[in-house]
Formats: C-alpha cells, structure tokens, sequence
C-alpha cells in the first residue's frame, strides 16, 4: 500500500506559502506521495464546498497522513467523518473545533453536528500543534479541545504565533517539528 500525505492549507493561503513547499519536500524525500491542492474559495472557506471537493479527488488508504493548517484542520476532521477507510494519522496545526474571536458560531468552517467518534476511529493517531500566542484563537484551548473529543497529542509550543500568517506577516518557512510528527510512526 502506497504511503500518501494529503495536506491542506488555511483561508486566504495555499501550497506554496509558508512551510507547505518544505514540507511537500520533505515528506517526497521520505517516499511518500504528496497531494497539496489549493482549495476553492479559499478566501471563504466553507466545509460544504471543501469536503466534497476534495472527496472526489483525494485517495485514501491505511498509510494515508492528513495534515490540516488553520481551516484546513476541520476540513480534515470533516473527511475524516466521511471517508470509508481508517488513516494512518492526522495532524492539525492551529485547527478549532469551536468559534475563534469574530467567527459567528454558524461558520460553515464549524461541525456542528460531528460524529465524534466516527472521526475518532477514522483518524486513529491525532496530533494537535497550536502555539501560546496564536493571533487568530486557534491557540492551546483549542487544542485541547480537539485532544478532548478526540484523544491524541497536543503540542503547546511558546511564542509561534499561528505558524505562518500573511497578515502578521509571519512567514515561517520550514516545520522540521511537523515533518518529524508526520514521519513518526503510529504506536
């Protein structure tokens, strides 16, 4: 079975900022096939044009990883509540599960009807990365949130604001953390 990495960029980015670029090298490097897509919309990110956009081009199998970075981490819970097929692992950086400041608690970025457990066996092996001072509240509390409906690991790192932010312009080009998680093989 073929290993693959899906990863998925935030609202208002794409594969080609930040570490993305790094990643998607490091992870090839490592022989595993990586499908980073630039998602429609992205400046309006929206779970209900997300998921089966990505459903009807993504494989999925066991070694498969996802990786989701900001908005991309609920697309990621989202196929994993979908997907007929458990994955090797899922790693969110700077993901939420509940409204961050200024988000509406209507977002179409928010599952507000998940089927935890369901995405809890999907997923098998999650690990949360988030930061002390993330400027956008997808900070530790988030994290932990993720880690208490789903179990897993989450990685409080001090000072990374939300790993890469054009706004704040935080351009943080490589993630060998992120890499090392995605390499690390499930226990």
């Amino acid at each position: 079975m073929k290993k693959n990495a899906l990863l998925f960029h935030g609202m208002g980015s794409g594969p080609q900022e930040f570490w993305w670029p790094w990643l998607i090298e490091a992870l090839r490097k490592n022989g595993i096939e990586v499908w980073a897509p630039e998602l429609p919309q992205k400046d309006t990110p929206d779970l209900s044009v997300w998921t089966p956009w990505v459903l009807e081009r993504a494989s999925f199998n066991e070694e498969t990883i996802m990786v989701g970075h900001s908005a991309g981490a609920p697309l990621v819970l989202s196929l994993l509540e979908k997907i007929p097929v458990t994955i090797k692992k899922s790693v969110l950086v700077s993901g939420f599960i509940t409204p961050i400041p200024n988000m509406p608690p209507d977002n179409p970025m928010l599952m507000l009807n998940a089927d935890w457990e369901k995405i809890r066996r999907q997923g098998r092996d999650f690990t949360f990365i988030h930061s002390d001072n993330d400027p956008w509240g997808c900070d530790a509390a988030q994290g932990e949130a993720l880690r208490q409906k789903l179990g897993g690991t989450l990685v409080v790192m001090t000072g990374q604001g939300h790993f890469g932010s054009n706004v704040f312009k935080q351009t943080y080009p490589t993630f060998p953390m992120l890499r090392d998680v995605c390499l690390q093989e499930s226990v």
